[in-house]
């Protein structure tokens, strides 16, 4: 299939002769001129042979790519590596007198690929991120940013005299927040082992010195998680966000915490719909305290004309 493709010809020109009998050589990756021999192209890109494979193993076999760049790996995924398993490239198991070195390189393999200071922080930064980004749950796309803020805050040496612990989380909380994924400073910090009031100190440093364009955190940005861990249905995710969106008209939730006004409107939307929670509940899940509520609710209920009893 390949020769077939090495054959063929195009609609070129030589500029040598005027022939039109020029092949591409894709082992050579050159544009040659089949009558006078002239090279049109010595750096000539192959698009790539139509492999034929009838199941996902032949695929595998014959897919001549690897893993796509991430930034959440110190070398960005691009370098080897010695896999731990005792086979070859076929699949044969290596023989006993040659494991010792196998070992010996393996060990090697990993040395080289941390060569400097610089790597050494980024693959312990890296795998505290990845740690931290899975035990909170969150997406792909908010760790390649966090793994990205963090590789910046390196460049710049943000990172000298604080943890390594409290800048990742603070790229964490900036990432969730770029994306629009938003998780408060005390859930990083409760995963984390850095305290709420450091992560809040770093946060605000590496935004005025990476000059982060961040919009400040909305309600609605927290209903559809709120609502998924009370077990709402969507009926009362839609009248919290109805309700969110008369407060925010009439300007009742400038100045106001928006976890606290995301939570007191959950709480009323549960009412109206039949499927109330109490406010404890309400409050576990939010992060804030039950005064917070009554307060919001308060607020909510008289401002916009609900007129709720309880």
């Amino acid at each position: 299939m390949v020769k077939e493709k090495e054959k063929q010809e195009t609609i070129e020109v030589c500029p040598e002769c005027g022939s039109r009998h020029i092949v591409r050589d894709y082992e050579r990756a050159e544009l040659v001129c089949q009558d006078c021999g002239l090279v049109l192209d010595d750096n000539f890109i192959d698009q790539g042979a139509e492999w034929r494979a009838f199941d996902s193993e032949q695929s595998d076999k014959r897919a001549r790519t690897g893993s796509a760049m991430t930034f959440t790996i110190h070398d960005k995924g691009l370098s080897t590596e010695i896999s731990w398993k005792n086979k070859d490239s076929y699949g044969k198991s290596i023989p006993t007198r040659n494991r010792a070195q196998m070992y010996r390189l393996r060990k090697w393999q990993k040395r080289v690929r941390v060569s400097n200071a610089t790597e050494r922080n980024l693959a312990a930064a890296l795998s505290e991120l990845e740690r931290l980004s899975s035990a909170m749950g969150l997406p792909r796309n908010v760790r390649e940013t966090a793994a990205l803020i963090y590789r910046k805050a390196v460049q710049k040496n943000l990172i000298r005299g604080r943890s390594i612990e409290g800048v990742v989380a603070s790229s964490v909380y900036a990432a969730c927040r770029q994306c629009g994924v938003p998780r408060t400073l005390d859930e990083v910090s409760d995963y984390s082992r850095i305290k709420r009031k450091e992560i809040g100190r770093t946060y605000r440093f590496m935004t005025r010195e990476l000059k982060l364009k961040l919009l400040p955190t909305k309600p609605q940005d927290y209903i559809q998680r709120f609502c998924s861990e009370l077990k709402l249905s969507g009926n009362t995710q839609n009248k919290a966000i109805e309700i969110l969106k008369d407060a925010t008209d009439k300007e009742l939730t400038s100045g106001r915490g928006p976890t606290g006004v995301a939570a007191a409107s959950i709480y009323i939307a549960s009412i109206l719909t039949n499927e109330r929670r109490t406010q404890r509940e309400v409050a576990d899940v939010a992060g804030v305290t039950e005064v917070t509520i009554r307060n919001r609710y308060k607020e909510l209920n008289d401002k916009l004309g609900l007129n709720i009893t309880l």
